[in-house]
């Protein structure tokens, strides 16, 4: 494995686990919203809030450490992707500063308003749209390259099906991810009234985001046949991911085993989001720009992927830690401290 392949593959497992984390955190402050809403609030406000409380302050962790690999490993994104990105990037950091405003006023008591709820819920939301803008550039066919100015067609972006196809997919993942998480949760923290609800939250978004991941790879298919015609070839990691969809569906459906159903969700999103970035490779914009282009120094490079595998040793059992000192300590989960 080279030098480009193996700093990649490290920055997609950051980037990886940023989007189990983080679709937990987006989507529970969808359903927050949504069950005051629907007054359910009720049912469901002590779970979220008592998953959110130890965990919002690292979400974020995990985007850090990839914009910066990203940089690191590949100079050469700050120039293709800082231009294109400056918009949506900039909605991004602005919807991130509310949705950390709306916590930090939260945990020291500040008074509730709808307004803000409104606007914890919608960027709940609104974040993994305005991210995934980032994968939709990398298809080709959004930027513009002349006389070594880089421009970001919108038009092209904001008219496109497959464009607005991701961010349907990102948006139903989210909700999906977040929802077996939760009733997973529920079932520790044996609150049936919230188990039962977010069981039906998770059923309802599992088909939604299935069938919006067959539609964005057909739709893929002509925006770049390049890379749908790669993605075929790792037809059997897509295989994988249906089935773990098929048998953590059935579970929650079964009622049975909600914590090997959410790790059934991981594997599925684990198998299509590798597939769809080993077949995009060596792109990381087409057609200008792969990871051979402009990759840092061979001494920088191995610095660089020591320090990130440390990190991930560092992250990872950390992030274990805070799950099982707080998240599923037995008296916390059933909110008995």
């Amino acid at each position: 494995m080279t030098y480009e392949v193996l700093g990649i593959t490290v920055l997609w497992l950051f980037l990886y686990g940023y989007l189990i984390v983080a679709s937990v955190d987006f989507g529970a402050g969808f359903f927050s919203y949504y069950s005051k809403r629907t007054n359910k609030n009720h049912v469901i406000h002590s779970i979220i809030q008592r998953y959110l409380s130890p965990v919002w302050e690292v979400t974020n962790v995990f985007l850090v450490f990839f914009f910066i690999g990203i940089v690191g490993f590949f100079p050469d994104t700050a120039y293709y992707y800082g231009t294109a990105l400056l918009v949506p990037g900039s909605v991004a950091i602005i919807l991130l500063a509310i949705r950390g405003s709306y916590y930090a006023f939260a945990t020291y008591g500040a008074k509730e308003s709808r307004f803000y709820d409104f606007l914890y819920g919608a960027t709940g939301l609104l974040i993994p749209a305005s991210l995934t803008t980032v994968l939709t550039i990398s298809e080709g066919g959004y930027i513009r390259v002349e006389n070594g100015n880089v421009e970001m067609l919108y038009g092209e972006l904001f008219t496109s099906l497959y464009s607005w196809g991701v961010v349907g997919l990102a948006i139903v993942s989210v909700l999906f991810i977040s929802a077996a998480f939760l009733t997973y949760y529920a079932a520790r923290a044996k609150d049936e009234e919230a188990l039962s609800l977010l069981r039906k939250y998770a059923l309802s978004w599992a088909f939604p985001s299935i069938i919006m991941g067959i539609v964005v790879f057909l739709l893929l298919g002509r925006r770049n046949p390049v890379h749908f015609n790669s993605m075929l070839d790792l037809w059997w990691m897509f295989v994988i991911s249906f089935i773990a969809f098929a048998a953590a569906t059935w579970l929650i459906w079964k009622k049975r085993n909600y914590g090997i159903a959410f790790i059934l969700v991981m594997v599925q999103y684990f198998a299509a989001f590798f597939a769809y970035g080993a077949s995009h490779l060596p792109y990381l914009l087409y057609p200008y720009l792969t990871i051979y282009d402009g990759f840092t120094n061979e001494t920088m490079a191995i610095a660089l992927i020591t320090a990130f595998i440390g990190g991930l040793l560092l992250l990872v059992p950390s992030l274990y830690l805070l799950m099982r000192l707080f998240l599923f300590d037995a008296e916390y989960v059933e909110g008995r401290r």
